[in-house]
């Protein structure tokens, strides 16, 4: 995202540029971070569920990773992200968090692999990820190994991510379209960066990349191994059928349309969910119902 300038050509120009935060760090001028919003951004993005182990849950030793993620990719395990300074994140910094959160890169600058989801994340706005830092940073620091990945080799190869992202991946932060109202776009945002809704209900390609002729068609083999529904707006194998109250009352409660109740993955993103505000539920409701209608059958 960022390219560094050649400072022994241009000194003071370099110089103005750090000051004026267009490199790394907290923008000249930025509002303190607000951790209390982040604890909010945490429970929108649903980092407790991907990065606690269901035991570590119920003890209430939240975010010390361990959580395994089957895909069609492999095995996967997601990482401590507590302040613990040998096995989480408490030798990183701000920046780091930020790089990591924006571009998919560690603090040694290697890429991540997609099975973390900053190919959404990269959209979260400086605020809300500063927010976010300042969280975490204020949480109980657990020592827990990260534990290795199970997938084959060729799939846990850094170096080769690299070109993956030339063609999979756009980083930047969310930008409103100025053609919707306000709204909206927060339903947009919500749904397309912090909760990362796509990354489920959108089929990948060979090389894993997300199909975007595909948004929110779903997939027959997702992230667990289980078909993930299609929820555009089309009446024959989406939720083209759905009320607005049928979408708020999956959202508030995780009941379906037919008296059912959602399980696995998405009663955890019901979870978080049900905790946003009735205004932010409204926005991802508006937003949801002017997804495009695609007829793509998953069961």
């Amino acid at each position: 995202m960022y390219r560094p300038l050649k400072f022994h050509t241009f000194p003071i120009l370099g110089l103005f540029l750090i000051l004026a935060g267009v490199f790394p760090g907290s923008p000249v001028g930025a509002a303190d971070p607000d951790p209390k919003n982040g604890a909010y951004i945490l429970t929108a993005a649903g980092c407790v569920g991907c990065h606690t182990t269901k035991k570590n849950r119920e003890e209430g030793r939240l975010l010390s990773g361990g959580r395994m993620l089957k895909t069609p990719f492999g095995v996967f395990y997601s990482p401590n992200i507590t302040p613990d300074p040998e096995h989480g994140l408490g030798k990183w910094t701000e920046a780091n968090f930020i790089e990591a959160m924006r571009n998919g890169k560690n603090p040694d600058g290697e890429h991540y692999l997609p099975v973390f989801p900053y190919t959404s994340f990269t959209k979260i706005t400086d605020k809300d990820m500063r927010d976010l830092w300042a969280h975490l940073k204020a949480r109980p620091a657990l020592a827990d190994a990260n534990i290795p990945h199970g997938a084959p080799l060729i799939f846990r190869m850094r170096f080769t991510i690299g070109p993956w992202k030339m063609i999979n991946f756009k980083a930047g932060a969310f930008e409103p379209r100025q053609d919707q109202n306000a709204e909206w776009n927060r339903g947009a945002y919500l749904v397309n960066a912090l909760s990362h809704c796509g990354e489920c209900h959108t089929p990948r390609n060979l090389m894993g990349g997300l199909k975007s002729t595909m948004y929110h068609a779903g997939a027959k083999d997702g992230p667990e191994g289980e078909p993930i529904p299609n929820v555009t707006m089309d009446k024959a194998t989406g939720i083209g059928e759905w009320s607005v109250n049928d979408l708020d009352t999956l959202f508030s409660m995780g009941m379906l349309p037919d008296g059912d109740f959602v399980g696995g993955g998405m009663a955890e993103v019901v979870e978080n969910i049900s905790k946003l505000t009735a205004d932010d539920r409204k926005a991802i409701i508006t937003y949801i119902r002017t997804v495009p209608a695609i007829n793509n059958k998953i069961k």
